[in-house]
């Protein structure tokens, strides 16, 4: 909620639930009652149940609920060019948990938007905001009807495209090379990556397990991608403060 408040998309606030215990902590805080106020928000004080009721099935409140605008997802061009940094896409990742935690390691590694396509991808509320824990205030969305066709605009740019694949024989490390601007690319759990979509990829590249383990969670295989990517592109950058 508080990642919620600091974010200017998320404007106007209508209303601000909370329990009496809730207030009292937030109340605690200068900082939220700032916060609070700049929001123009007065909070309404009400028993844990009927702030249940208000949300979506499956949505952890923890005494408070805010009422806000929804977040819009960006378009593809806007994050395109310039070709810089991480980008992440899903393909047909649907349980939301991993989703929420996907969100969660693309803000901590710098990602700069997260992309999905917009008829298989759930909804951005409960379990999914639970898990990305106020990551989708940071890094933005984007919702595209064909990923195949998005992998084309983004190679047009400049940006180099990684597909994760279990059977790829290159090792990710070696796949990623020199550092240069990144879309990391992971399917669903159960069928992987799509054919099309894998084809669409410049290259596919498989996390050494020297322990033997068959796969990871798609959340997992994101988070070690994210760092090893976010690793290249860091060298890169201190390559050439040094230089300078």
């Amino acid at each position: 909620m508080l990642a919620a408040l600091g974010n200017p998309a998320r404007a106007p606030f209508s209303r601000l639930y909370a329990t009496a215990e809730a207030l009292k902590a937030l109340n605690a805080d200068s900082a939220v009652r700032g916060l609070i106020a700049e929001a123009g928000l007065k909070p309404i004080v009400v028993e844990s149940g009927e702030i249940a009721r208000e949300l979506p099935p499956g949505a952890a409140h923890q005494g408070l609920a805010l009422a806000a605008a929804p977040l819009e997802p960006l378009a593809l061009d806007e994050i395109a060019e310039p070709a810089e940094g991480l980008l992440v896409m899903l393909d047909q990742v649907t349980d939301p948990q991993n989703v929420g935690a996907v969100f969660r390691s693309a803000a901590a590694f710098g990602a700069r938007a997260v992309i999905l396509q917009d008829r298989h991808a759930p909804a951005f509320s409960g379990a999914l905001a639970k898990a990305a824990a106020g990551a989708l205030e940071q890094v933005p969305a984007v919702r595209v009807v064909n990923l195949a066709r998005a992998l084309e605009t983004l190679n047009d740019a400049g940006w180099r495209t990684v597909g994760l694949a279990g059977q790829a024989e290159a090792e990710l490390a070696e796949a990623l090379g020199e550092p240069a601007p990144t879309v990391l690319v992971l399917g669903s759990e159960g069928e992987g990556l799509r054919r099309l979509v894998g084809e669409h990829c410049d290259v596919l590249a498989r996390i050494p397990m020297p322990g033997g383990f068959e796969s990871l969670n798609v959340s997992a295989a994101a988070a070690i991608a994210l760092y090893q990517a976010s690793q290249s592109l860091q060298a890169r950058a201190r390559a050439a403060r040094e230089d300078d």
